[in-house]
């Protein structure tokens, strides 16, 4: 699940580029800094991600697993050569073509998402940000991760990075659209779906003891 959450995570973005429409915010960053390189998006990914692994180690250890390492070794690439694949098969895209590719890279994301949770190997360097800020009380989850796709985008677009409707779909909508595919799809996958409705279950009458 890890692996192919990657895979599909990693095709998703290079929909986005193809629809240049805007991509989440931390591809926003990551291609704002490419922009300053020669290196292949690939290679400069992982480069970030590995800088980010090191902070993070120091920080909390925990967040990181097999699934870190397969992220950020695995993503990048296939990000750079599904953004190659589109532009090679399709030179000339209508508006259409790019709006259609959008609205599929979105669902693709999120379904690639939920897969890549649920396997529940570690998480992303980037995810892992928000996480512990939240834990350490600076704020929500929610807020810690708007804060930082807002200082991703902000970065990546002075430093000339596409920003567009993409990116605030992605940074506004995501979080539904992975809770449905992850009950709906990843949980079941996994669990079975009786186990799968429990523990969703559980979550719910949790959510209303906090409230």
């Amino acid at each position: 699940m890890t692996i192919s959450g990657v895979c599909i995570s990693g095709f998703s973005v290079g929909m986005f580029n193809f629809s240049d429409c805007g991509m989440d915010p931390f591809q926003v960053l990551s291609h704002g800094i490419w922009n300053k390189t020669t290196l292949g998006f690939g290679t400069l990914y992982t480069i970030i991600n590995l800088i980010m692994l090191i902070g993070i180690f120091l920080i909390d250890k925990r967040k990181i697993g097999l699934g870190t390492f397969i992220n950020i070794f695995l993503l990048g690439y296939i990000i750079q050569f599904s953004s190659w694949l589109f532009e090679a098969l399709l030179p000339s895209p209508t508006l259409l073509l790019k709006l259609v590719f959008l609205f599929l890279g979105i669902i693709v994301i999120c379904f690639g998402s939920a897969l890549y949770y649920t396997g529940d190997m570690g998480v992303s360097t980037y995810d892992a940000v928000a996480l512990i800020l939240s834990e350490r009380k600076v704020a929500k989850f929610q807020y810690c991760r708007i804060a930082t796709d807002l200082i991703c985008t902000t970065i990546g677009f002075l430093l000339k990075a596409k920003v567009g409707i993409g990116t605030l779909v992605t940074a506004f909508f995501m979080g539904p659209l992975i809770a449905f595919y992850n009950h709906h799809f990843a949980m079941p996958f996994r669990y079975g779906r009786e186990r799968a409705n429990l523990m969703i279950e559980e979550e719910k009458n949790n959510k209303k003891e906090i409230e």
